[in-house]
Formats: structure tokens, sequence, C-alpha cells
């Protein structure tokens, strides 16, 4: 049975599919080690409550969520996972990751997984992913053993900078990080 850390960062609106795949991945054998970034962790939204999404977590997986930097920092040292998948990764989890800055449980975990040279999963969710974030992502898509779910403009005419996953790709872009390959093709249109 593989373990695969999954860390759901602020990107609200797309909980409802995230959580989605979090069930998919249940189902089909993984165990999952939830991780929830500081924010996903403790703002409530319009999207929903944050003690409900925790509790959905942590019942989903059976496992406690992590969500501090202490928490996540085992992660690596102790090989806790096959590969990290995160998402939604949002425009500043990407800037962070491409900077090498750890300042949040999701960074830093991502840090200490991609020590033991296992795979990085990232699903992106981000308004300015044609803009701001498009630097990032570009660095990242040069980054050994860091992969991403497809993607594609999430609302071209209302957000024409906005990207978002294509979440149903989840569970094939995982299976081809595992075996060190990248889904192709990387950018699609969105359903």
């Amino acid at each position: 049975m593989k373990t695969i850390g999954f860390a759901v960062c602020g990107s609200f609106c797309t909980f409802d599919k995230v959580f989605e795949q979090i069930e998919n991945l249940v189902a089909h054998g993984y165990k999952i080690l939830p991780i929830m970034s500081e924010n996903a962790w403790s703002l409530d939204t319009r999207f929903g409550r944050a003690a409900d999404w925790r509790e959905r977590f942590a019942e989903l997986t059976g496992e406690p969520v992590i969500h501090t930097l202490p928490e996540a920092e085992p992660i690596g040292p102790k090989k806790l996972l096959d590969a990290l998948v995160i998402a939604p990764a949002t425009g500043n989890t990407l800037a962070k990751l491409a900077a090498g800055v750890t300042d949040t449980c999701v960074t830093l975990a991502a840090k200490a997984h991609l020590r033991n040279a296992r795979p990085v999963l990232i699903a992106p969710s981000t308004n300015d992913g044609l803009t701001g974030a498009a630097k990032n992502i570009g660095a990242l898509l040069n980054y050994k053993h860091v992969f991403f779910v497809p993607y594609g403009h999430d609302s071209y005419e209302k957000k024409p900078a906005s990207l978002v996953a294509e979440f149903t790709l989840l569970p094939a872009a995982l299976e081809a990080a595992l075996e060190n390959e990248q889904l192709r093709p990387v950018v699609i249109t969105p359903k």
C-alpha cells in the first residue's frame, strides 16, 4: 500500500472537487496522510467552515490532520511518504515552492519529502496563473521530482489569467508521478 501525503491549500472554491479525489484515492487503496495549510485549517469562508473541512479530512483518511511546522518536519527524515500531492496549490504556495521558501506546513512538507527524491504532484488553482504565478509554474515544471496535474483556463472570459487543475485527472497523474513520469498533455482545456 502506497502512503500519499495530501496537502490542501486555501483555494477554497475547489475543495468539493479536491475532497472527491481524496475519497477516490482512499477507495483505491492508498493510505492518505492529511495535511492542511494554515489558511485551509483555520479560515471559514463562503465555501464552508474550516472545522467541517478538518473533520471531513480526518474522517476520510482515519488520520489526524498535519497543520503545523513541527508536525510536517518529520515527513522527510522518517521517509513517511511515497508521494506528496498538493491540491489545490495556490499562487502563494507555488511562489514559495519555486523560491525554496518553507515557512508553511505545506511547503515544509514538500521540502522534507523532496530530500528523499520522491515525487511531489501539484494541482494548481490560482487566479494569476497566467500573470504573477506563471513564472513560478514555469520554474517548477523544470524541477526534478515535481509533477503537475494537467491544468488549463478556469474561466477565460471572466478570469482571463486564472488556471485550475483538472482534478479528475489527479489519480492518473499520481500514478504517472509514482513512475517518475509527467502525465501529458500538461496544459489542457478543463471540463
